[in-house]
């Protein structure tokens, strides 16, 4: 790798605050980051970028950068070992682990925070080695429900959805406020084109008045937690009204019959006043919907993490589908993918050992791991390998996940930093950073065309770190999966080139099936240094490049690439390596859509049997049932332009509001005694807490919210004034929903006393 430390340059790189990952350039002094700027020739982004990007240094340079590997001593504190010992005897612990209690009783917990994606294709290798069956991450407190509801109506968990809003006529936000989260290339500027736009039109359904709310033709601001019964209703008049595409749904779907049965459980004005709205303002958006030339919804974490989220999810999508809005430009469609986020078929059938959890997309649930631990079942988990994640902050109920590290027999941390969960294990290995060594992030999600940004280091990795591929190769050697001799012969066919590096590697896989488990790390380790010196993390990409090629040949080919089989793979592979900004890697018309279907008739399920009986149970359920004891709903962790993600520890890059607080309305601020600026303790089942306070009639009475994000420790910083709050303190494991588990960080209940 060329060291750019000190050129005057700018350098291609992406934003890693959020699943966007915005491709953006940066001009160095040293190792510090000076100016930050969107980057023009990333072909996703196309030199769009927030404020947040601006202050990716503080990521990248500061007192919480580990330097050393750490262990923990008898009395609780940490020492430094070296690189070797940390290796040979995190290799020891679970071995030892998988030896006595069997592989299955160690989980992994991670894969990649927002950006760094690559390090979990390198973890299956140690995974693998181990035995190790059970893995969680983000996406299991969040997206798991919805990806069950895309297999059930699609097929396959894999059949993700993705909203085509840059083409659409009439763009719906439930629960999700793009102009702080994104969730789509250039997200501000597609808002601001769709309200200026007097063809297209805008619905966002959120109880705040959020910015997207503002640029909205329709603003639905619902209850909270009341979203299923708004949904309902829109549906119920998308069928009273004769707003559904009949002969389109007849030829490409399946039971609609039972659909329209099922929505006889709906009476259109109670639904909405259950919802806190007019039956008059639901109908007029409701009709603005199923009048548009094309309609694209996008949900987001206001409906995954709060009450009925699984059947949230399956009711959206129904809005697009049952108005023929699938497969079509400005609808909804399924897109490729150069890893898959979600695996196996329909999913559900395979659950936890003790708990008996649902496990969905191949991720266990993540409130329900606890039980899995604490816990004298002799099928417990024992022992964790966390990698770029903070579950100990970012999870429900951080207390009971203290309890959970200071139970396990063994735990190893992977991380730039000494994270709230780093202070829990009894390793932690310090990792370069996301600037210091080739990165990638699997969000691909786009459609017709989908983008890949394989991102070079702008920086030399920081003495004493390693990148993790580095860590999972001396892992595996450690615990003997593989030596020398094994990689001989691919080693030298990498010399010769990428043609004879493949003939070479499915013929040496075939004779060496031991090697099959830890594919990446051999890529890593055979045809990684014929890449050139610091590329070798890049050898992982050619792998999953062949296997797209396998799959979507002619979308590659559309995208501009040459070559058959091996040959078209090694095109776009040459290609990733080379564009420093990014590149298209598939392009497809909107009939490909169906292509992508897995149901045997490639037509669409309608009807979501396990969530028939909830759906019914809503005639009778009532959403506005106080609590005396708890009277607010609580939005523990709302995306601001202050906040970002758990690697911005450093509180000095929100400068401007150092520590926004609890948002709250001003009648309910009145009848607290509550002024701008004065401290409210925050009081849940779970936890109570001390924030400052901030008015805001963009909240509904009753609801009071909490930003993302803070509560983070970090050195020679006064945690009462400068660190905000920790939401996760409040929250509690058991409200979660039925189904898929994921918790209800949008909809806790609390209690609100001036201090």
């Amino acid at each position: 790798m060329t060291d750019t430390a000190t050129s005057p340059e700018w350098h291609q790189t992406a934003c890693v605050l959020c699943s966007a990952n915005c491709g953006v350039e940066i001009k160095l002094d040293g190792r510090k980051f000076v100016r930050v700027r969107g980057d023009k020739a990333n072909p996703q982004s196309q030199g769009y970028t927030c404020e947040k990007a601006l202050r990716l240094d503080h990521y990248q340079n500061g007192p919480h950068r580990l330097t050393s590997p750490m262990r923990r001593t008898a009395d609780g504190s940490y020492e430094e070992v070296d690189w070797d010992t940390a290796i040979r005897e995190v290799a020891a612990g679970f071995a030892r682990v998988r030896d006595e209690h069997g592989g299955d009783k160690i989980f992994y917990y991670g894969g990649g925070g927002q950006g760094n994606h690559l390090p979990g294709g390198f973890s299956s290798a140690t995974r693998k080695a181990l035995g190790m069956k059970y893995s969680s991450n983000a996406l299991a407190q969040e997206k798991t429900g919805e990806f069950w509801v895309d297999g059930q109506l699609f097929g396959a968990m894999s059949c993700h959805t993705t909203h085509d809003m840059h083409h659409t006529d009439c763009a719906v936000f439930v629960g999700k406020n793009p102009w702080h989260s994104h969730g789509f290339p250039r997200a501000r500027t597609t808002l601001k084109e769709i309200a200026n736009d007097p063809e297209r039109k805008m619905i966002v359904i959120d109880p705040r008045l959020t910015e997207t709310a503002e640029l909205a033709d329709h603003h639905l601001r619902v209850r909270p937690g009341a979203d299923a019964w708004l949904l309902g209703a829109m549906l119920k008049i998308l069928v009273e009204d004769e707003l559904i595409e009949r002969e389109w749904l007849a030829e490409h779907a399946n039971r609609l019959d039972d659909l329209e049965e099922l929505l006889t459980v709906v009476d259109v004005p109670t639904w909405c006043a259950k919802a806190g709205l007019t039956e008059d303002e639901v109908r007029a958006a409701t009709h603005t919907l199923g009048r548009a030339r094309s309609a694209a919804v996008l949900e987001d974490l206001g409906i995954q993490m709060a009450p009925h989220s699984t059947m949230n999810s399956w009711l959206e999508k129904l809005l697009c589908l049952v108005t023929g809005n699938f497969g079509v430009k400005g609808g909804i469609n399924l897109h490729s993918r150069m890893g898959k986020l979600s695996s196996g078929g329909r999913g559900g059938d395979r659950r936890t050992p003790v708990g008996n959890h649902r496990i969905l997309g191949g991720l266990m649930p993540c409130n329900g791991i606890p039980d899995e631990v604490l816990t004298d079942h002799p099928d417990r988990f024992r022992a964790v390998l966390v990698e770029s994640s903070n579950p100990v902050h970012s999870l429900a109920d951080s207390p009971r996940w203290r309890d959970v590290f200071r139970t396990l027999e063994f735990s190893v941390v992977i991380d730039v930093a000494m994270t709230e969960t780093a202070l829990e294990a009894d390793y932690v290995l310090p990792a370069s950073s996301q600037y210091e060594k080739w990165e990638a992030t699997f969000f691909t999600l786009e459609f017709p065309d989908n983008y890949f940004h394989l991102r070079r280091p702008l920086l030399e990795p920081l003495d004493g770190t390693l990148p993790e591929a580095e860590m999972h190769a001396r892992l595996c050697r450690e615990l003997g999966v593989y030596n020398d001799d094994d990689l001989v012969e691919l080693r030298a066919a990498a010399e010769r080139g990428l043609d004879a590096y493949g003939e070479a590697f499915f013929r040496v896989l075939g004779e060496r099936p031991h090697l099959n488990g830890a594919i990446p790390v051999v890529l890593y380790e055979t045809l990684g240094p014929a890449l050139g010196e610091g590329e070798e993390i890049t050898a992982v990409m050619w792998g999953l490049v062949q296997t797209l090629a396998m799959s979507d040949a002619d979308s590659i080919k559309r995208a501009g690439y040459e070559g058959e089989g091996m040959a078209l793979g090694n095109a776009l592979f040459d290609a990733m390596r080379t564009t420093p900004s990014g590149v298209t890697f598939t392009s497809d018309p909107y009939e490909k859509t169906w292509d992508r279907m897995e149901t045997p008739d490639h037509k669409i399920n309608l009807v979501v049997d396990e969530l028939v009986d909830e759906f019914r149970g809503l005639a009778d359920e009532d959403p506005s049932g106080g609590d005396d004891l708890f009277p607010f709903v609580l939005s523990a962790g709302e995306r601001r332009s202050s906040t970002a993600n758990n690697v911005m520890r450093d509180p000095e890059w929100r400068r401007k509001h150092p520590t926004t607080g609890l948002r709250i309305h001003s009648t309910d601020a009145a009848s607290l005694g509550l002024d701008d600026g004065e401290k409210v303790r925050i009081c849940t089942k779970r936890g109570e807490t001390v924030s400052n306070v901030e008015i805001s009639d963009s909240m509904l009475p009753g609801h009071v919210s909490l930003p993302n994000g803070q509560g983070l420790a970090y050195p020679d910083v006064d945690p009462e004034t400068d660190l905000g709050v920790s939401p996760n303190e409040l929250t509690s494991l058991e409200d979660q929903d039925w189904f898929a588990g994921t918790p209800w960080h949008k909809h806790v209940r609390a209690r609100l006393e001036k201090v």
